[in-house]
């Protein structure tokens, strides 16, 4: 990744945070690397290095500001909205990938060599893999430390250390104090209650408008999945070592997220889908940028900055079969159809009785080996309908149809399966790939979204016009679902 000196300096003196996760400010006269708005007087130019990744700055013998708190900072918008290697391998180091399967089990993933996948990311990002999933480590044993009374070893492992050892170095290069030094300086704040019960801060970069996101999810919200209810999104989540929920509440600079977690492990994947979730790595100002250039656009983002589109958090299959059920049929319509599906799911066999009965009131989404068995009952409506399902989840289970590969591979791998046409598919690609530029012209909503603007709602006609919002469109759709409602 290609850094201007110039212009990354020009954002530290203005400690402007938009920048905040696009780089990392190092200074070498104090050892130590920021976030771009870090309050502290900025540096002379001759001690300034500018770093690709938190990674890099570490690889480079600097340590993480105690005041600015680099590892907290929002992820940088590249990785979301990319479907390369580099952008996709980053989103699986940020899901844990490389905790659970080592670089083999990420190389693999991305059909790359070993060699050839440390290649790109050090070419990017100044730092390989396994650089990077420590850095996240890092980031994740900070959190623990300081909001649970979890002993130290228990942190070592739940953050995805191989030893305490290993923990405790770790620990002290990155922010110069030892484990229990850095437990002594969180002061006298509350400590998360609960085994397993954790609460972070997800910071995001401004402006969110909390109402258009709360309403989008409100609006989709499948009973016994999830619930929007007094200004904060409840959610059921399917992690890698068991079952978790999430309680989500915006606030001002930041997404207060208390999670429950079967496994601590999960902490880091549960934060990455939670910020996936609720688009939190996006950045407002270009999107809003590009779509109000737009005449017909520029007075719903001046009146809602920073409308953010909402994907599915667990895996994209999710999306898929959202789509699959709401075809030709409105929201509400589809809400039972869900609901059906879900009742006909065995129970996941990682929650124990205990759990049930402790509390667990909301589950993930079904995996496509569980919707596989579900019989002809859990379904209602056309035949086609169903068997589009079935086909969907064989494929996905069989590992026939991958859905964390390269968006337009796996758009053209859904149309190939019976039920699916162009709808579908990009539905799936806006929300469960988190492709920003899908466009759905023979959306009905979409149609009088448009016409409620004074655009032409003629699908063809509106497709061509909407080539002047690239490379946002699906932030366009975002847009004209809210004139529609």
């Amino acid at each position: 990744m290609e850094l201007d000196f110039e212009r990354c300096y020009r954002a530290v003196d203005s400690r402007d945070q938009r920048f905040d996760g696009w780089f990392y400010t190092g200074v070498t006269s104090t050892g130590i690397y920021c976030r771009p708005s870090c309050p502290a007087m900025t540096p002379k130019r001759e001690n300034v290095r500018f770093f690709p990744s938190a990674a890099a700055a570490q690889g480079a013998g600097l340590r993480a500001c105690r005041r600015c708190r680099p590892d907290a900072a929002p992820g940088s918008p590249e990785w979301d909205v990319r479907a390369d290697v580099v952008g996709r391998a980053m989103r699986l180091i940020a899901d844990g990938v490389v905790d659970r399967d080592g670089v083999p089990g990420l190389a693999s993933r991305l059909g790359y060599t070993e060699r050839h996948l440390h290649r790109m990311l050090r070419a990017e990002l100044g730092a390989g893999p396994l650089a990077l999933a420590r850095a996240q480590r890092a980031q994740t044993a900070r959190v623990l430390i300081e909001t649970t009374g979890l002993g130290m070893a228990e942190v070592a492992f739940a953050a995805g250390f191989g030893s305490v050892r290993q923990f405790n170095e770790t620990v002290r290069e990155v922010f110069a104090l030892a484990p229990s030094e850095l437990r002594a300086t969180r002061g006298r704040g509350p400590v998360s209650g609960g085994a397993g019960t954790i609460t972070v801060r997800l910071a995001y970069r401004p402006p969110l408008h909390v109402g258009s996101l709360l309403e989008f999810l409100a609006l989709r919200a499948v009973p016994g999945v999830e619930e929007v209810r007094d200004g904060t999104y409840h959610r059921g989540l399917s992690l890698p070592h068991g079952p978790g929920e999430v309680a989500l509440t915006p606030a001002a600079g930041y997404v207060s997220a208390t999670l429950r977690l079967t496994d601590l492990r999960d902490l880091a994947p549960a934060v990455a889908r939670c910020r996936r979730l609720l688009d939190l790595d996006a950045d407002p100002v270009a999107v809003d940028a590009t779509l109000a250039a737009d005449p017909a656009l520029a007075g719903p983002v001046a009146a809602e900055p920073g409308v953010r589109l909402p994907r599915t958090p667990d895996h994209p299959f999710e999306a898929a079969v959202r789509a699959i059920l709401t075809q030709q049929v409105s929201l509400r319509s589809a809400r039972p159809l869900l609901v059906l599906l879900l009742t006909h799911c065995p129970p996941d066999p990682a929650l124990t009785g205990h759990e049930r009965d402790g509390g667990w009131g909301l589950r993930g989404f079904p995996e496509a080996r569980e919707v596989v068995g579900v019989p002809d009952g859990g379904f209602r409506g056309p035949v086609g309908r169903r068997e589009a399902v079935r086909a969907l989840a064989r494929a996905v289970a069989g590992g026939e149809l991958s859905l964390d590969g390269d968006w337009a591979q796996t758009r053209r791998q859904l149309l190939a399966l019976p039920g699916i046409g162009p709808w579908t598919a990009g539905y799936v690609a806006m929300r469960g790939l988190g492709d920003p530029d899908v466009f759905l012209p023979t959306d009905l909503a979409v149609r009088r979204g448009a016409r409620a603007l004074g655009l032409p709602d003629d699908p063809k006609t509106l497709d061509a016009y909407a080539e002047r919002w690239r490379p946002w469109r699906s932030y366009a759709v975002a847009r004209l679902w809210r004139a529609a409602a």
